[in-house]
């Protein structure tokens, strides 16, 4: 297991946000890695192991309201002020490695903040990486926000994976939210969906879509047209029959993981 060190910032909400980094000397890239709503930055160690093996320097926050960091749990009222967390992130990574290439790896809420981050600072990317990304639409959240309250009904856990054991962990962890949506988090994904709608296509960044088939969670019909809105002229997907929503943590997970290492290679040489 790759080593592991945590430091904090003032974020954009005023609140404290802890990152966590998994050092390289003399990396060939960064890879910073966005997650997802309710999780936190820990449940993604295996892919930060796999990447520093691969070379890569790697930085990951948790999100306001998230894991470790400050703030009303899974609170978030406007994602413009976590993709500015995310690119202070990365300015403390460019100023512990200059001139090494960054890649943009979101998973989920996080594929909403890193696909945001790309029309915002696409030019500071060498490539993006998106698995099942919360882009274009989302049945859920209008079902949800038509309701006069928030049910009690959180992520289900069975959703994540066929793998039952990702369930049984996610629902055994502290730092996971377990508990309802909050209306002006949902109110916030709807704007950051028009704001994206709005932001322009990602021009000549390479893209890697991945998303599960059988994605409960976002489901890919959803997806689909919103990275058609931001796709530029260098777009990869792939889907993955019978997966479901967390790919990193799928059954074929090496195969994703795989594939994922296999992209940024190409992208590294495209844009060196």
């Amino acid at each position: 297991m790759a080593e592991a060190r945590e430091h904090t910032f003032t974020g954009a909400g005023g609140g404290e946000i802890v990152v966590r980094e998994w050092p390289r000397e003399q990396p060939r890239f960064v890879a910073l890695l966005v997650h997802g709503y309710g999780e936190h930055i820990g449940r993604y160690e295996h892919v930060a192991d796999l990447l520093v093996a691969h070379g890569a320097a790697v930085y990951g926050p948790d999100h306001m309201g998230h894991g470790k960091s400050a703030g009303e749990r899974v609170l978030i009222e406007d994602y413009e002020a976590v993709v500015t967390d995310v690119h202070t992130v990365a300015g403390r990574a460019r100023a512990d490695h200059p001139d090494v290439p960054v890649v943009l790896i979101g998973h989920s809420m996080g594929g909403l903040i890193a696909t945001r981050y790309a029309q915002r600072y696409g030019r500071e990317l060498a490539a993006l990486v998106l698995s099942g990304p919360l882009v274009g639409s989302w049945a859920a959240l209008d079902a949800l926000l038509a309701l006069p309250e928030m049910p009690d009904v959180p992520i289900d856990p069975t959703a994540l994976s066929r793998d039952p054991a990702v369930g049984e962990a996610y629902a055994a962890d502290p730092l996971v939210w377990h508990g309802r949506f909050k209306r002006p988090t949902l109110e916030a994904i709807r704007r950051a969906f028009a704001t994206i709608g709005a932001g322009g296509d990602l021009g000549r960044l390479p893209v890697l879509w991945m998303h599960g088939d059988a994605d409960r969670i976002v489901p890919i019909t959803g997806t689909r047209p919103g990275i058609e809105a931001i796709r530029g002229t260098d777009l990869t997907e792939i889907v993955y029959p019978g997966a479901e929503h967390e790919i990193f943590n799928e059954t074929n997970k090496d195969e994703v993981l795989t594939d994922t290492l296999r992209f940024i290679d190409r992208a590294l040489t495209t844009t060196a």
